[in-house]
């Protein structure tokens, strides 16, 4: 335990749970990754994510209205493995440190719920999961693909930005591309084709506008295409529209009210979920820390539907 005491820093825990190492029994653990690149020009400020949503947690019940009105928390034995030991800007020792974190939960038989952090959080636990899901299908909902083209110059660490997460995943071969989606993906960018690219590694695109025109439908299509799979959600809190979660790293107009985008959630219910990772929260820009609350909420429905999905 000595070594793996070495990886993760104490912290509250979420919605006051007990903060430890030792997971037997637990079905389910929380992971705080308090990491960002720095790239971003105006809005850095990801890496304080992980406090912000969890004093954010202790404003919330456990069970759900009308959804499940279980106790989810209980059920899991849920524990809090705190943070992991990381440094901002430093990204291959932090990609190590939260890639070993991540296999410790892994390890244990319990399913990893993480707090980014910034959106490149995601691709050391997707390194931690194939050892164990060698068939991962991601489901990644976001306002960007974070699917963009590398270009020859970008080796080593400057191959690794919030924008190149997905590449690298497709091209490492850590998830099946084919059964993976982007979805939500609108707005401003930074260049062209990059639906086509993303198609090109294998991925599909549930655009917002094909999600507003029959988001519930094409959501139940992928819950009985994924049925039976091993699952990895990826929730980008810019996937909300910016009026709902304007802090976070890049809010971008036109997406999910929360009440949408909580039941397109819910609506992928009976998943067998492997995985849930909530990144973005940008807590210096997050008026009144509603956007850490709604990130909460997001990491508590998902908490029941990996309970729904235990005990099928």
């Amino acid at each position: 335990m000595g070594a793996i005491t070495n990886l993760f820093r104490p912290t509250q825990g979420f919605m006051d749970i007990p903060n430890r190492l030792d997971l037997t029994g637990a079905k389910a653990a929380i992971l705080g990754l308090p990491f960002d690149c720095g790239t971003n020009q105006v809005r850095i400020g990801a890496r304080h994510g992980p406090t912000a949503i969890r004093q954010q947690s202790l404003a919330l019940d456990r069970r759900l209205f009308g959804f499940s009105e279980r106790d989810a928390v209980a059920e899991l034995w849920l524990v809090d493995c705190g943070d992991a030991v990381v440094t901002s800007g430093r990204v291959e020792p932090s990609f190590t440190t939260m890639e070993l974190a991540t296999a410790h939960i892994l390890a244990a038989g319990a399913v990893p719920v993480t707090f980014g952090g910034d959106g490149a959080v995601t691709l050391p636990q997707l390194r931690a999961m194939k050892a164990r899901y060698p068939d991962l299908a991601v489901l990644h909902f976001d306002a960007h693909t974070d699917a963009y083209p590398i270009g020859a110059d970008q080796v080593g660490e400057a191959r690794h930005t919030t924008a190149t997460t997905f590449t690298c995943a497709a091209e490492e071969g850590l998830i099946d591309p084919r059964a993976s989606f982007h979805i939500g993906c609108r707005g401003p960018v930074s260049q062209s084709g990059l639906a086509e690219f993303s198609a090109g590694l294998g991925y599909r695109i549930v655009d917002m506008e094909a999600l507003a025109a029959d988001g519930r439908a094409r959501i139940s299509a992928i819950r009985e295409e994924l049925a039976g799979r091993s699952v990895y959600i990826c929730w980008d809190m810019d996937f909300f529209d910016a009026s709902c979660a304007p802090g976070v790293c890049e809010p971008t107009w036109g997406g999910p009210t929360a009440y949408e985008g909580l039941a397109l959630l819910r609506a992928l219910a009976g998943l067998k979920i492997v995985g849930v990772d909530i990144n973005t929260v940008c807590p210096p820009l997050d008026p009144g820390n509603m956007t850490a609350h709604l990130a909460a909420t997001v990491a508590l429905n998902a908490l029941h539907m990996i309970a729904i999905a235990q005990e099928n």
